[in-house]
């Protein structure tokens, strides 16, 4: 064949080097965070599946490390995305140091990192105390001061760590996050930087948690709540009031007692609406009870969580439910902690003269157990201390208690506040009381809790 066979033909050639390394990019992005360069979750749980097979054929042990950064949200809020994100960039420097060649480092997210370590041990035992160097090393690294620009003071880095063991591929990749997830919040709860290894005892209490959360909030869309109230005397005597207190009627459980939901409802959010609730089903008793001809006359104490209390429209919504069913104000005495009121007391202090000005009382509930300070209550409008039954309990036979509860009677006195003992149980703590010049009691001694009309019954008895 010669030369003029060829004429008239084209050849191209393709320069497909551009193109692989586009699609070289992007499995880099599929598989990396780009905050830090680590391992994103995919690239993370497609190791851990890798190594759970790996161990079904070693049959080594291998450790999943869930860390948290401790304090991170605060750091980001004070300093700035941009110091955030430099201190997301150190802490995976500083893990990345100290990680081996078989390990898988990844960020999942925000500020949680994740280190995958296989071929620990054949042997269970040993494999946690291998775990417990790897988690020691970690804290290691993160210890020294951090710099984040040459202006900025050094920030501490530590982290919350939750360890969880592996063996072969019985494990379930998801479940092995989410029990090193429940790891790591119980060594959050225990003071942070720590680490904790995950307790199957925990996860069920996670679940029982979870359940219960779920069976609260329905339980305010299928109205499951109810009142209990309990009576309050004077040093005659004579009933003065009453506190309303909150009861869950589960349809299955039956009467659930409030320590077992509102601790609950507080870290969830709830209690708001709890609370609301129940300041309007005590409105509307005290509405029912203005015909009553010894009710009429009570007040009826609620209790005002924090968080309810901090609600910007509170006192229009204290307001409106007091509109809303007719009262007088004046027999409504909202109980708050100590702990309210020192969060922020100058905005307290407008809150609690606005709501005082229309008529409402206010009880300052478990005093004594915080931190008692005469300065907030010369300047707040409390109508009432209530003396906490944790002292009231051992007044006729311990001491110290009993100092503490003759200090805030007489501390009461003189500060021209109301007193009031709850949790007398026994005559001799009331003749104790009585004696002190305490004003007012509460107790199993006066009358437990009870819903309204067994407490008209048991007024008439």
């Amino acid at each position: 064949m010669d030369g003029d066979d060829y004429q008239g033909r084209r050849v191209s050639v393709r320069d497909i080097g551009a193109r692989k390394q586009a699609e070289a990019e992007i499995q880099r992005l599929a598989y990396s965070d780009p905050l830090t360069g680590l391992a994103n979750r995919r690239q993370a749980l497609e190791r851990l599946g890798q190594a759970l097979a790996a161990s079904d054929r070693s049959a080594q042990w291998g450790a999943v490390f869930l860390l948290d950064l401790d304090h991170f949200k605060k750091i980001n809020d004070l300093l700035g995305h941009k110091h955030g994100d430099e201190l997301l960039r150190k802490a995976a420097e500083r893990l990345r140091s100290i990680t081996r060649r078989s390990d898988t480092l990844a960020r999942l997210g925000g500020d949680e990192f994740v280190l995958l370590a296989e071929d620990l041990a054949t042997d269970q035992e040993r494999a946690a105390q291998q775990a417990e160097a790897i988690a020691a090393k970690i804290r290691s690294a993160l210890a020294p001061p951090c710099m984040l620009s040459p202006d900025a003071a050094p920030i501490e880095m530590t982290a919350s760590i939750g360890v969880t063991l592996f063996l072969g591929e019985a494990a379930d990749r998801e479940a092995l996050l989410r029990q090193a997830d429940v790891a790591m919040y119980q060594a959050k709860n225990e003071g942070r930087n720590s680490f904790r290894f995950f307790d199957p005892e925990m996860q069920a209490l996670l679940e029982r948690r979870g359940a219960l959360e779920q069976a609260l909030r329905q339980a305010l869309v299928r109205d499951e709540f109810e009142l209990h109230f309990q009576p309050q005397v004077d040093r005659e005597r004579r009933w003065v009031g009453v506190e309303a207190l909150v009861r869950w009627r589960d349809p299955r459980q039956g009467l659930i007692p409030p320590m077992q939901f509102i601790p609950l409802a507080e870290e969830t959010g709830l209690i708001v609406d709890i609370g609301q609730w129940v300041l309007d089903a005590a409105c509307a008793t005290l509405s029912a009870w203005s015909e009553h001809p010894q009710a009429r006359n009570w007040q009826v104490a609620v209790n005002v969580s924090a968080r309810q209390f901090h609600q910007p429209d509170f006192v229009q919504r204290v307001r409106s439910t007091i509109e809303h069913h007719g009262i007088n104000p004046r027999h409504l005495v909202l109980e708050v902690t100590e702990h309210v009121v020192l969060e922020d007391i100058d905005g307290i202090a407008d809150r609690m003269h606005e709501l005082s000005n229309l008529g409402v009382s206010f009880a300052l509930d478990d005093f004594g157990t915080g931190y008692s300070s005469l300065n907030y209550l010369k300047h707040l409008p409390i109508a009432k201390i209530k003396v906490d039954q944790s002292f009231v309990r051992d007044i006729t036979s311990d001491g110290d208690d009993a100092a503490i509860v003759c200090a805030v009677l007489a501390m009461g006195r003189a500060l021209r506040i109301g007193t009031i003992a709850e949790g007398v149980e026994t005559q001799a703590q009331h003749e104790f009381l009585l004696a002190q010049g305490c004003d007012e009691f509460q107790g199993y001694l006066i009358g437990r809790p009870m819903p309204a009309a067994e407490l008209l019954d048991f007024l008439s008895e």
